[in-house]
C-alpha cells in the first residue's frame, strides 16, 4: 500500500471517487445518524480497496445493482487516522456502504435545548476540518480527493436543514429512497421531513458540512442569506454586521476572478463552534463571537470569502502543504479588507498577525518542524499541531514576493495561477515550479527553499510600517514602564487597536499593573472576545487570580480554540501553578459537555503535556 495522504488510508494506486450519494436519518434521541453513502469511482477496480472511517458502526457494503453483499474488513483503531476500511471489489465502479454515526464522532456536536440560543429545540452541526468527515460517512478524506455529492437529510418535520450545497427541495419521505440505511418505516415516520442538496463541483471532503436545527435568516445582499438559530437578536445583529457582504464578493472577483459557488451564505453557529470561521463553500460557518458591532467582524468574513479562490477553487494536496491554502487567503482577506475598509484597517490586521506569528515561534522552539511552510505530519494529529504558521508565515511569503516584483505584477500572477489550478488539489513544489516558469529569475531574488522548508521567521520577513502601528507598539513598550496609555491617545480606539495593544505587552507584568489598566479601560469587560481573551491571558500570567472568575465564565460561555488554547495553556503551563492547574481542571470538567470534540481533545492535549 502506498499511501496518497499521512492523514489517510487511500491507496495512491486506487483509482478516486468522483461522487457519492448520501441519505442520512437523523435520531436526535440517540445523538446519531443512520446513513448510506453510494461511492462512485473514476475507473473500475477489482481487488482490495480501502476508505477512511472513525467511530462508525459498518452494517453492510453492498453492490448497487444486484443488492448481494460485498465482503469488508475493518482494521483496529488509529488514534488519528481511526479505521481503515477495506472492501473486495470485483469490477466494481459503484459500492454501498450502509453505516451508523456513534455518540464519539469527531466531526458532529449534538446540543441539547438549554445548550443552544433559543434553548427550546436540538440542534446539530459539523466540523469536517481536517480529517473528520470519516467520522461522518466512510470516504477517502483526504484534499488529494475531489468528489461532487448529493444528499437527503431525513429530519424531524419542526425543524430544519442547511448544508454547503445547494439546496433543491424540501418534501415528505418516500418509501424505498432509504438504500438501507434504516427501516423504511422509520425513514417514513410521522413528523419526519426530508431535505434535498447537491454539490456540482468537486470539493475536497473536509469542506463537507450541514446543520440541523431550528432555524431563520435575514436577506443581506443577492448573493447572501444569514441564517442562525430563529433568535431575532441574533438574527439582526448578524445581518448588521456583515451588511457589507457583497462588496467584499465584487472586490474578491476583481482581484482574483468570477466567483465559482453561485451563492456566499453566511451560518452563525452556537458558541461552542470551535472555529472563528470554517470557509464551507456556498455556506460559511461563523462563531457568534465574530458580531462586535462595528462591522469589524466581518474581517473573519472577508478571511473565509477569500478561501472561495485559495482553499476551495485551488486545495492543498495534503495538511503537510496547509500554507497553500491559509496563507493565500490571509493575503486575500486582507487585499479585500484594504480595499473595503482601508488600507489602516488591514496594516492593523498584518501587525496583530505578526505578533502572533513571533508567538508560534516560542511556542514550537521545541518542535521547529511546525515553523516550516512545507512541514511533514506523519503520525501527527492536525488539530494537535494547528497555529499561525501557515497563515502569517504563508501570507509573508507571498508578501515577500509582492514587494519583490509590484503589486500590480503579483496580481496578474495570481489571477493565472487561481485560473490554471481550479478545482484541483496541488502541493508546495508544484507551487513553486509555476512561481518560476511566471516570474522568472525570482528564485535568484527569494531563498525559496528558506521560506519554505526552513525553520523559524525567514530574515526578510517584515513587521508592518504605518503609523498607527507604530504609535500602538509604542505605547504598548512605554507599559513596560508604568506609563499607561491616556485617554486622549486611545479615544477613537476599536477593538483591533486594543487587541494589537495587548498583543505587544509584556507577557508578565506586575498584577496592580494590569489591574490599574482595567480599572481605567474596563477591558475584562469588554464585548470584543478578541480583546477580553487578550487582557484575560495577561491577567493569568501576570498572577493576577481576582480575574479568574471572568476566566471562568468565558471558558464557560465560547468555544473558540482560538480562545480555549490560550487561556487555559497559560492557566497550567509553568511551574508553581498547582492551584491554577486544579481551577483549569475543574472548568473544564464543567465546561467541556459544550465544547465540540475537536476542541475537547485540543484542551485534553493541553493537560497532558503540561500536566
Amino acid at each position: 500500500m502506498a499511501p496518497i495522504d499521512p492523514h489517510s488510508y487511500t491507496d495512491s494506486t486506487h483509482p478516486l471517487t468522483t461522487h457519492i450519494s448520501l441519505s442520512f436519518y437523523f435520531d436526535f434521541p440517540s445523538s446519531t445518524i443512520f446513513s448510506s453513502a453510494l461511492l462512485t469511482l473514476s475507473a473500475p477496480h477489482s481487488g482490495e480497496f480501502t476508505v477512511d472511517t472513525r467511530s462508525l458502526s459498518i452494517t453492510a457494503v453492498l453492490d448497487p445493482t444486484t443488492r448481494t453483499p460485498l465482503p469488508f474488513t475493518l482494521q483496529n483503531p488509529n488514534p488519528i487516522l481511526g479505521q481503515s476500511l477495506t472492501i473486495t471489489l470485483s469490477n466494481h465502479s459503484q459500492f454501498l456502504i450502509i453505516s451508523k454515526t456513534s455518540t464519539s464522532s469527531s466531526a458532529l456536536q449534538w446540543l441539547s435545548p438549554p445548550q443552544t440560543f433559543n434553548k427550546s429545540f436540538p440542534f446539530v452541526y459539523t466540523q469536517c476540518q481536517a480529517i473528520h468527515a470519516r467520522s461522518i460517512f466512510p470516504c477517502q478524506d483526504t484534499p488529494a480527493a475531489r468528489i461532487k455529492y448529493s444528499a437527503k437529510l431525513n429530519v424531524p418535520r419542526f425543524l430544519s436543514a442547511v448544508m454547503a450545497a445547494k439546496h433543491v427541495n424540501r418534501r415528505d419521505p418516500v418509501v424505498g429512497e432509504t438504500q438501507g440505511a434504516c427501516e423504511d418505516s422509520l425513514w417514513c415516520g410521522d413528523g419526519r421531513i426530508v431535505e434535498e442538496f447537491v454539490m456540482e463541483q468537486p470539493v475536497p471532503t473536509y469542506l463537507f458540512a450541514f446543520a440541523v436545527g431550528e432555524l431563520g435568516f435575514r436577506e443581506v445582499g443577492p448573493r447572501t442569506r444569514v441564517y442562525s438559530e430563529a433568535v431575532p437578536g441574533v438574527l439582526d445583529a448578524a445581518a448588521r454586521e456583515f451588511a457589507g457582504t457583497e462588496d467584499m464578493i465584487n472586490v474578491g472577483e476583481g482581484l482574483f476572478g468570477g466567483y465559482e459557488w453561485e451563492r456566499f451564505d453566511l451560518l452563525v453557529l452556537p458558541p461552542s463552534f470551535p472555529y472563528g470561521g470554517m470557509e464551507n463553500p456556498r455556506m460559511t460557518f461563523l462563531t457568534p463571537t465574530v458580531i462586535k458591532g462595528d462591522a469589524t467582524g466581518a474581517q473573519v468574513v472577508a478571511h473565509e470569502l477569500a478561501h472561495s479562490w485559495t482553499g476551495n477553487l485551488i486545495t492543498n494536496k495534503t495538511n503537510d502543504h496547509f500554507w497553500l491554502n491559509e496563507g493565500f487567503t490571509t493575503y486575500a482577506e486582507r487585499r479585500i479588507v484594504e480595499a473595503v475598509q482601508g488600507k489602516e484597517r488591514a496594516v492593523l490586521n498584518v501587525g496583530i498577525g505578526w505578533r502572533g506569528l513571533v508567538e508560534e515561534m516560542e511556542r514550537f522552539k521545541d518542535n521547529l518542524e511546525f515553523t516550516k511552510l512545507k512541514t511533514n505530519q506523519e503520525g501527527v494529529d492536525p488539530d494537535d499541531i494547528y497555529s499561525q504558521v501557515p497563515y502569517e508565515k504563508g501570507f509573508q511569503f507571498l508578501w515577500r514576493i509582492e514587494r519583490q516584483i509590484g503589486r500590480p505584477a503579483f496580481d496578474e500572477f495570481l489571477k493565472k495561477y487561481i485560473a490554471t489550478f481550479k478545482f484541483q488539489s496541488i502541493d508546495t513544489d508544484i507551487f513553486i515550479d509555476f512561481l518560476k516558469a511566471n516570474v522568472p529569475g525570482i528564485e535568484n531574488q527569494i531563498d525559496l527553499k528558506v521560506w519554505t522548508e526552513g525553520t523559524g521567521i525567514p530574515p526578510d520577513a517584515m513587521e508592518p510600517v504605518s503609523e498607527i502601528y507604530t504609535k500602538i507598539v509604542s505605547l504598548a513598550n512605554e507599559f513596560k514602564i508604568g506609563r499607561m496609555p491616556n485617554e486622549d491617545e486611545v479615544a477613537d480606539w476599536g477593538g483591533q487597536e486594543w487587541e494589537l495593544y495587548l498583543e505587544n505587552l509584556p507577557k508578565s507584568v506586575e498584577a496592580s499593573q494590569v489591574s490599574a489598566l482595567d480599572a481605567r479601560y474596563r477591558l475584562s469587560e469588554s464585548k470584543d472576545y478578541e480583546v477580553k481573551v487578550a487582557f484575560l491571558h495577561l491577567a493569568i500570567a501576570s498572577r493576577c487570580s481576582n480575574y479568574y472568575t471572568e476566566v471562568e465564565k468565558t471558558l464557560k460561555e465560547v468555544g473558540r480554540m482560538k480562545y480555549l488554547r490560550p487561556l487555559y495553556t497559560a492557566l497550567v503551563q509553568g511551574i508553581g501553578k498547582e492551584e491554577e492547574k486544579i481551577f483549569a481542571k475543574r472548568v473544564f470538567s464543567e465546561a467541556c459537555a459544550c465544547y465540540h470534540p475537536i476542541a475537547q481533545g485540543v484542551v485534553e492535549a493541553i493537560f497532558a503535556k503540561h500536566m
